[in-house]
Order: structure tokens, then sequence, then C-alpha cells
């Protein structure tokens, strides 16, 4: 039956006539089949649309749940750099005083032996995989923790060998003598008379006439006056080997035999002697040898 031939006749209503089809029985069943799954492809369309529709909500939420989390992430990052960079400091800090102290020999050995240096930015956060960014971060803190940790045993032994040694800290140089700018560090550099290579003994730090000069720790007064090249000078004996020198001033107001006290105006900025223009000549001996007076300045 489903294979067998038709004929259907189709009258027009109001009009003579007839058309006739002629069909096979299999051609209905597959229009009938087809009517069916269009019908079906229809209803999955519209199903498909619904749901389409609340994934695109979905995305919306993800993407802006993601960009929150991308900028807290950026954010955490930045205060973990600035915590690192905060122990390095601390680090930095304790290592000058050690070396003051005469507590370690080298300020490589006095670092601790963690390196928390560069960016963490950078360095531990791949925005584009934030869970590797938070393993990473994970990972940075658990260091950071244990470094912590170390720097607070040593911070102890510090304060302990700070009280036992509290007269030779009053004695050493570790503020700045005057307010200024280092036109010139400690070591080798080019002449301003001449231009030959010298090593220069101390720093130069520039600034007005007449700019106070503060000492920098306690200590009698050995030397003030007249000085050759370095004009109007002062020294100071702090004890222990070190002494402290003050050039090109424009006055020495501490005479010789007098002990000053940290921060006490011992004169002022000038340019005396040979100099090319204003400003502070200040050394730091050690036994009589010139050494760089950043190793004693803490701030």
């Amino acid at each position: 039956m489903l294979f067998g031939k038709y004929h259907i006749v189709i009258f027009k209503e109001g009009r003579s006539g007839s058309r006739n089809l002629r069909m096979r029985g299999w051609f209905g069943f597959f229009a009938c089949v087809l009517v069916v799954a269009l019908a079906a492809c229809n209803v999955w369309l519209v199903r498909a649309w619904l749901e389409a529709r609340h994934l695109n909500d979905d995305l919306g939420n993800a993407q802006r749940v993601i960009s929150e989390q991308r900028r807290q992430l950026v954010n955490l990052a930045e205060r973990i750099s600035q915590v690192g960079r905060d122990l390095q400091r601390v680090q930095s800090f304790d290592s000058k005083l050690r070396i003051m102290m005469n507590m370690d020999k080298d300020p490589a050995d006095a670092g601790g032996g963690l390196d928390i240096a560069g960016d963490f930015s950078r360095s531990y956060l791949p925005l584009h995989r934030q869970e590797l960014a938070a393993r990473k971060m994970q990972d940075f803190l658990e260091r950071l923790s244990e470094s912590s940790r170390l720097e607070e045993v040593r911070q102890q032994d510090l304060l302990l060998a700070l009280r036992e040694n509290r007269d030779a800290l009053s004695a050493m140089p570790t503020i700045w003598p005057v307010v200024g700018f280092v036109s010139s560090s400690f070591g080798w550099r080019s002449s301003p008379f001449g231009g030959r290579g010298h090593f220069h003994k101390g720093l130069d730090i520039t600034n007005r006439i007449g700019t106070p000069v503060v000492a920098p720790a306690q200590g009698l007064v050995t030397q003030s006056g007249q000085d050759g090249a370095y004009g109007l000078s002062l020294e100071i004996n702090h004890g222990g080997g070190v002494i402290t020198k003050y050039g090109h001033m424009q006055r020495c107001g501490v005479p010789v035999g007098v002990w000053v006290k940290r921060g006490q105006v011992i004169g002022t900025v000038g340019m005396s002697g040979r100099t090319t223009g204003p400003h502070l000549h200040y050394e730091v001996r050690l036994n009589g040898v010139p050494v760089n007076p950043m190793r004693y300045i803490l701030d």
C-alpha cells in the first residue's frame, strides 16, 4: 500500500473541469516525515535560542567576575610588592647597623640570604592565567613569611647588641651633617681643577652659604679653623677610631676641646679653601683611613 500508485482528482469550486494529480504512496509518507522533522527542528531551535539568551547573560556575568578578579589580583600583587620592598629596607637597615656594630664582616653576608628583589607584579602575575598567578602569589607569601620570621630573630639579636653597646652607637655618625644634595660622592672622580682623576675622600653636600652644619654624633672637637685646601674646617673625634671632618665652611661654631652632642650646630656651609662653589666637604675616617660616610648614615 505504501508503494502503490494513487490518482488524485482536484475540482475547483464554481468552475467546471478538474485537475488530475498522480503520485505514489511513498511520496506522501516522506512528505509527512519532512513536516514532522521541520516541526521538531523548530521546537529545538526555539529551546536553543532561549538557552542561548541565558548563556549570554551568564557569559557577561562571568566576564565581569573575571575582570574584578583580575583587578583584585593586580592590587594584591602591588601590595605584596610593597611588603617585599619594605622588608628589603628593613634588611638593609639591619645590615648597616650590624656592620657599624662589627657584627658582620661583609654586607652580602649580612643580607640574610633571601633575595626578594624585582617587581612582583611582573615576575609573578601572568594575568592570562589567574590560577597560576594565585599559586605563585601563595609561594611568594610563604617565602615572605619565612623571611619575616628570620628577620624578627635577627632583630632581637641586634637589639641586644645595641643595648650592650649604647655608648658606641651614640658615637657613630649616623645622621646627615647638613641638608642638601650630594654633588660628589666618595671614591675616584675627575678633579674639578684640571680634570685629572683623583680619589675623593668624602662627600660634597651642596647647599646655600650659611646653611647650618650639625654634628652627626657625639664627640670631642679636635681641630677648628683654617686647614689648607679645606679652608675653614672642623674635626670631631667620636672615639673607637672614628673621626669626622667638615671642610669649606663659612664659620666654625665650636672651638677645640668642646664636647658636642648629636644634632648640635657646629658651623655653617661656605666656600672657603679650594672649592668651586658653596658646599660642605664631609669625611669619615676610621683609624686614619677615609671610609664612605654612607656606611654609617642610617636615613
